[in-house]
């Protein structure tokens, strides 16, 4: 008896292998499952399986990717019709929390504001942070604006300080995960060399069959988590290990916008994935604000650095 589920559940872990290899080879898969199966009647997403780069692309996966980011920051416009460009891009800095956009037909356009959403929700847990939405988009444009001219001017430099420090951060987060991968691949082999020896010592009389159930349902559980942390990993290194292409992709961005004459809607979410907003500081008698732009693909550029650097 134990034989014969030992069989059916070798055979079934072929059939899935079987399916998965047609899949990443862009094999069409049949709709009907195979003989002895069911379809899931919950249909559960999480234990469905997506093969990515098995058919040519419709249009180029980093457009897909924004496009999908832009949808996820959609937000509804105020009750006056208003929406803001940078509405879903901003945050204030010390709670991290996001920034909504405020305006009435009360006052004027000046007067519109960004507001901490940790003091709109939970006056007790922050204090009443904002920032006028001019003078942001003065702020972010003349931020976005210098570096245009940067990268116009001095691209190699430009390139060479980037490609040091993303490598500088990624350096470190690689090994961990580099070491992470390493350690779950080696317990994935191991558990199959258990499995292998809990059979047979199950066919043996070892063992009984309860206990044999019993640890082959836990290797098998553990087997299936390292099998997902491992294509997680596989992922975010691939990720971390294409920064040079993301910083390429970058710079080509910036080159169209060379002749920008004011910060728009498009290349605002094109250039800028987060703002985040500094507390204000009244030190010298007026009221002044720091923000840091986090840009897309390649995150914090540091524009006084490099202009310093020029300059020397």
């Amino acid at each position: 008896m134990w034989f014969n589920e030992f069989y059916a559940r070798d055979t079934n872990r072929k059939i899935r292998a079987v399916n998965k290899a047609k899949g990443e080879r862009g094999e069409h898969l049949t709709t009907n499952p195979p003989f002895g199966y069911i379809k899931d009647p919950e249909n559960p997403v999480e234990k469905q399986t997506i093969f990515y780069n098995t058919q040519p692309a419709i249009i180029a996966p980093e457009v897909f990717e924004k496009v999908q980011e832009i949808r996820s920051q959609r937000h509804h416009r105020s009750k006056t019709g208003k929406s803001h460009m940078f509405a879903g891009l901003i945050y204030y800095a010390d709670c991290k929390s996001r920034m909504y956009y405020c305006t009435t037909s009360y006052y004027e356009e000046r007067q519109d504001h960004f507001v901490c959403s940790t003091y709109r929700k939970y006056k007790d847990n922050c204090s009443a942070h904002f920032i006028r939405a001019v003078v942001l988009e003065q702020m972010v444009w003349e931020h976005v604006k210098e570096v245009i001219w940067y990268v116009g001017h001095y691209e190699s430099h430009f390139r060479s300080l980037m490609e040091s420090r993303l490598q500088a951060e990624n350096k470190e987060a690689l090994r961990v995960k580099r070491k992470q991968l390493e350690k779950d691949e080696k317990r994935i082999q191991e558990l199959d060399r258990l499995f292998m020896r809990l059979y047979e010592d199950n066919t043996a009389s070892r063992i009984s069959d309860e206990r044999f159930t019993m640890m082959s349902s836990a290797y098998e559980d553990e087997q299936q988590d390292l099998k997902a942390e491992v294509e997680a990993l596989r992922q975010e290194i691939e990720t971390q290990e294409q920064q040079n292409q993301n910083l390429k992709q970058f710079i080509q961005k910036v080159r169209k916008y060379a002749e920008l004459t004011e910060l728009t809607p498009y290349a605002a979410h094109e250039l800028i994935k987060a703002i985040f907003v500094g507390a204000p500081d009244k030190s010298s008698g007026k009221r002044r604000q720091s923000i840091h732009i986090c840009y897309d693909l390649i995150g914090f550029i540091p524009l006084s650095e490099l202009m310093t650097q020029e300059m020397a």
